[in-house]
């Protein structure tokens, strides 16, 4: 036998939205968010920097290695 109760008995847990915030720890995880953001963003300037305008030709010629279209297997 299980016990059941009327909808009107559950208790109500009546929240204003004003009085809900997010709190502190919010906060911080957007803050640190935000941190590693920029730290990324500027890591990655730096190695693309790094790299030069334009890269040596590869050994041979690239079109002669590669088959044609027509042969390409699928």
């Amino acid at each position: 036998m299980t016990a059941t109760l009327p909808l009107g008995a559950l208790p109500v847990l009546a929240v204003e939205p004003d009085d809900v915030t997010a709190g502190p720890l919010a906060a911080l995880i957007v803050v640190l968010m935000g941190i590693a953001t920029v730290a990324l963003i500027r890591n990655m300037s730096r190695r693309l920097g790094r790299l030069p305008r334009e890269f040596p030709p590869a050994d041979g010629d690239e079109s002669s290695s590669r088959p044609p279209d027509d042969d390409r297997p699928r």
